[in-house]
């Protein structure tokens, strides 16, 4: 994918459709080479995701965009429960289904091809959900957020990992120089060409995603879904945001 005025308008107009074909060149080395571009934070910043749920020793939980199953992997070792990955790009599930069947985790764990916007599960469905980079691939954030606390358990966990701008004037200028210059030439430099389109990419969509909505924004959203106990956790100097919180009983 060239990223120009065209696919901007796309990614403006059909996030689904765009995040689709952007992500479709990176599943086999998706979970290394994040790894790897955000120096270790990108784990660092899963494993916080998933203490979050973990506390109400969930049995059923749903992995929301999970892409090559990364999380997935770490609920299984953090829970005894089953876990049900949900993302809308067909190239990612194929990755995960080899990454659960290397993991062995085949009885464990169910892959589901949907939309967030759109589940295909009864309410109050589940005791946690997780969702991973999500809210910049949707039309509408709220509304992805009420469909999210639809499918939980009164009472259950919900947690989410997202990238974030550093709030500090020289951290986010530091910031700006990795993600706009360094992170597509690494990207290239270890993942080829599909690598170097989603590092442009990336940081230009995390800034307009928060000049339209904010932490601040996102947090009340969540309460307005009816997710109670908010918490937001900054990481990496600002770099990534882990929020949480429990379904209203």
């Amino acid at each position: 994918m060239k990223i120009t005025h065209r696919t901007i308008r796309t990614y403006r107009e059909a996030p689904n459709e765009f995040s689709q074909e952007l992500f479709s060149g990176l599943p086999t080395r998706y979970n290394t080479l994040a790894e790897v571009l955000s120096f270790g934070q990108d784990l660092r910043w899963r494993s916080a995701m998933v203490d979050r749920v973990v506390g109400v020793e969930p049995q059923l939980i749903l992995d929301v965009a999970c892409g090559p199953c990364a999380v997935t992997k770490k609920l299984a070792k953090s829970t005894p429960g089953r876990i049900v990955s949900l993302d809308l790009s067909g190239d990612m599930l194929r990755e995960g289904q080899r990454v659960v069947q290397r993991a062995s985790l085949n009885e464990r764990v169910s892959l589901v091809r949907a939309r967030a916007e759109q589940m295909p599960f009864p309410d109050a469905t589940f005791d946690a959900v997780t969702f991973t980079y999500l809210l910049r691939y949707v039309n509408d954030p709220a509304e992805t957020l009420r469909e999210i606390a639809r499918v939980v358990k009164p009472g259950g966990a919900v947690a989410s990992l997202e990238f974030a701008v550093p709030e500090r004037v020289g951290w986010r200028l530091a910031w700006w120089f990795y993600t706009r210059a360094v992170l597509p030439v690494g990207g290239y430099l270890t993942g080829g060409k599909a690598w170097w389109t989603a590092g442009r990419f990336l940081g230009p969509s995390i800034s307009r995603h928060y000049r339209l909505y904010s932490i601040a924004w996102t947090r009340d959203a969540w309460r307005r879904a009816g997710i109670d106990h908010v918490e937001v956790k900054r990481m990496s100097l600002g770099g990534g945001v882990v929020i949480s919180g429990y379904r209203r009983l």
